[in-house]
């Protein structure tokens, strides 16, 4: 038996594919060009037309067949010279003509399909790159008359196996980012179009695009730089290449583009020049970068449905939302830690997917809740550095508080997103980092704590018989200890007296490791953090009650100077975690001297250096709540615009036109998302709003128009 294996394989029957001869090409091809006129022939239409002087004429596509007929057998001994070009247009220009039936193209599309896949098409042939273009041309921009609901099916199909065939043909690294765009803008418009054919069109489409977003995604290694990275955030401005928001999304018209909306053509040129050069160079880190914020843009089709702890998720379609996951996650899964190496795709994970998993983390099915349990593990496993923000607000704000059903979450839930935390707690190193990480940090929950505690309430039966919640907690319990265990083996004997036994003040805000590769450097250091972030604890608990008692307080256990100064309290206010943001609020916009000092000192701890304004009005807003009276609201309004302006004075001309605009984004954002506010101001409004507020000139109204759809 393995002597025939062998021979067979020799012979290229069994096994890995092997080129055809330079002969046996030519018969191919010769085959594929018979297959295609006589399908051709059966229609009348496709017959020679006579004209006078009984003179006739042959239609061109079926002249263009008939003339590669009578070339290819001169070309046998030419092949590896051939320009693909030639034998590949007349298959081309059917599956392009609308003239031709479903049938016709159909067998023009399985030509390109077998070319493709024999892999003559290698990165050795003449002129391979624009080859594949045309191919990926002419197939998205397929036309042909359509006969019957199954013809039509048949010919969708087909399209889907050669745009596949493509990406995964050895010549695929020569596509540019804007023709990988175009194959995946045309295999969502096909998933778009199955929910209405038969289910077979449905499955394979649906299958196909996940095949695709793997291989893709699977080129991401392949990638050592980020040379073909978008310059400044620009986008891909070329039609049919995936990138924004779809009004319609995958329940409506699913064309895909990007561009800019509402920018004068002078202001945009220079765009415009960067993203040419961007679409056309070889495809990386741009296209994944649109198709990857696509996948995540496909999560928003139900955002305008009420999704929360009381929303059911079942009764509305939850097969977009599963699709959308299944595909990110296949994509996560393949990008794994090289993701970090990407700061354009890191930040749509940053951003754009955790603000949707947070979203679907309250969903009421649990199949969506699951996958979503799924992905954050992943994502956990290669991203925990670049994550820690997010990672703490899942853990915190979705698994534990469904857990403790602290949403009016259904048993389901529950055990869903105890399996999740059990999950995690099975990670390695899970326990630890969750210690040295959050627990010891300041401006961070006690994340280990909380879920020690929620697994030890939740691991025993009380007044209740044993169910599997209880078992799933016990084994979470385990697996910490386990944990835990494995570490004291290789625990360093240092003695906690350098860490916490010290008096006197000290500016806890400024620590810093000396060494974090070294154990003997930051094992002390999480150490004192730890015993700072106990005795703070306890301080803002005493400033939330009272803030006046609490300062003192915070002064009488040496976490503030025996003499208030304002760089202290406003870095107590800065990092420390767990302060009423309403009492630091009104602290800030208090008209009182030292108030003030301590909202300018308050400012200066935030670096908004390469930050857009809206970007930093958050997060300048989000340390605290903004004070009711509008005496204050314009006293933290102007510090925070004195600090942007400092650190953005390429932008305005001066202070005062920071603090215009801010003003503006914020009335901005109350226009737009407050209910009670029934006529929304327009992008002309806001542009027309802010004229000749940047010292008595214009700002530009790409940057106004940007800043109006960030807040919308």
């Amino acid at each position: 038996m393995g002597d025939v294996t062998t021979q067979s394989r020799n012979n290229g029957f069994i096994g890995e594919i092997i080129k055809p001869s330079r002969g046996a090409f030519t018969c191919m091809i010769n085959s594929e060009i018979v297959a295609v006129l006589a399908v051709m022939r059966r229609n009348v239409r496709w017959g020679v037309h006579y004209v006078a002087d009984d003179d006739h004429l042959e239609h061109s596509l079926i002249h263009s067949l008939k003339e590669l007929r009578r070339k290819i057998f001169s070309w046998q001994h030419q092949w590896p010279n051939i320009d693909p070009v030639e034998y590949l247009q007349p298959f081309l220009d059917v599956i392009q003509s609308d003239e031709t039936g479903a049938s016709i193209t159909g067998v023009a599309l399985s030509s390109i399909y077998k070319i493709l896949t024999i892999d003559v098409l290698d990165l050795d042939i003449v002129n391979v790159r624009v080859a594949m273009h045309m191919i990926i041309d002419a197939v998205t921009s397929c036309r042909f008359e359509v006969t019957d609901p199954a013809s039509e099916e048949v010919v969708l199909m087909k399209i889907l196996q050669v745009l596949l065939a493509c990406m995964k043909s050895k010549a695929a690294t020569r596509l540019s980012n804007k023709h990988v765009c175009m194959i995946a803008n045309t295999c969502f418009r096909i998933v778009h179009q199955a929910s209405s054919k038969g289910e077979l069109l449905q499955r394979m489409a649906r299958h196909t695009i996940h095949e695709l977003v793997r291989c893709i995604f699977s080129h991401l290694p392949k990638i050592c730089s980020t040379e073909h990275e978008m310059v400044n955030g620009s986008s891909l401005v070329a039609s049919g290449v995936v990138g924004t928001q779809n009004e319609n999304h995958m329940n409506g018209s699913t064309q895909l583009k990007s561009g800019n909306v509402g920018i004068d053509e002078s202001e945009n040129k220079e765009d415009a020049q960067n993203g040419e050069i961007l679409i056309m160079a070889p495809f990386g880190i741009p296209c994944m970068v649109e198709i990857f914020q696509f996948l995540c843009s496909l999560l928003k089709v139900t955002e305008n449905i009420d999704i929360g702890p009381k929303s059911n998720m079942i009764v509305h379609d939850e097969d977009v939302p599963l699709f959308a996951l299944g595909l990110i996650n296949s994509a996560i899964e393949l990008g794994g830690s090289l993701f970090s190496k990407h700061p354009k795709l890191l930040a749509v994970i940053q951003d754009e997917l955790f603000y949707n998993l947070m979203q679907f983390g309250l969903s009421m099915s649990p199949l969506i809740l699951s996958t979503v349990c799924s992905i954050v593990l992943n994502l956990y496993y290669h991203l925990r550095i670049e994550l820690k923000v997010q990672l703490e607000a899942f853990i915190s704000c979705v698994l534990l508080k469904l857990v403790q059903s602290k949403y009016g979450s259904s048993y389901q839930q529950q055990e869903v997103a105890m399996e999740a935390l059990v999950d995690l707690c099975s990670q390695q190193m899970f326990v630890a980092e969750m210690y040295a990480n959050f627990d010891c940090d300041i401006t961070y929950s006690n994340v280990f704590e909380d879920i020690a505690y929620m697994l030890s309430k939740s691991a025993f039966p009380v007044n209740e018989p044993l169910a599997a919640m209880h078992i799933l907690a016990l084994n979470g319990l385990v697996s910490m200890i386990k944990g835990m265990a494995k570490r004291t083996c290789n625990e360093l004997s240092i003695s906690e007296e350098d860490s916490t036994n010290y008096e006197g003040y000290e500016a806890f805000w400024t620590f810093k490791c000396l060494n974090y590769n070294d154990p003997s450097s930051w094992i002390p250091f999480v150490r004192k953090m730890k015993h700072i972030k106990r005795k703070l604890t306890i301080g803002a608990d005493h400033f939330n009650r009272d803030p006046k008692k609490g300062l003192e307080f915070l002064q009488g256990i040496h976490l503030l100077p025996d003499k208030l100064d304002p760089k202290s309290v406003a870095s107590f206010f800065r990092y420390t975690n767990g302060l009423n943001k309403n009492l630091i609020g009104d602290f800030l916009g208090n008209h009182g001297e030292f108030c003030v000092h301590v909202l300018h000192e308050f400012s200066r701890t935030f670096d908004f250096h390469d930050m857009t304004l809206d970007s930093a009005l958050r997060v300048f807003l989000g340390t605290f709540r903004l004070p009711g009276e509008s005496q204050k609201i314009q006293r933290v309004i102007e510090a925070f615009a004195e600090r942007y302006y400092e650190q953005s004075s390429h932008i305005f001309c001066d202070r005062d036109a920071a603090l215009l605009l801010s003003y503006s984004l914020i009335m901005l954002n109350t226009d737009q998302h407050n209910a009670q506010v029934k006529k929304k101001m327009t992008e002309e409004d806001f542009i027309r709003n802010n004229r000749l507020i940047n010292g008595g000139k214009d700002l530009p109204r790409k940057y106004l128009s940007e800043l109006y759809h960030s807040i919308c």
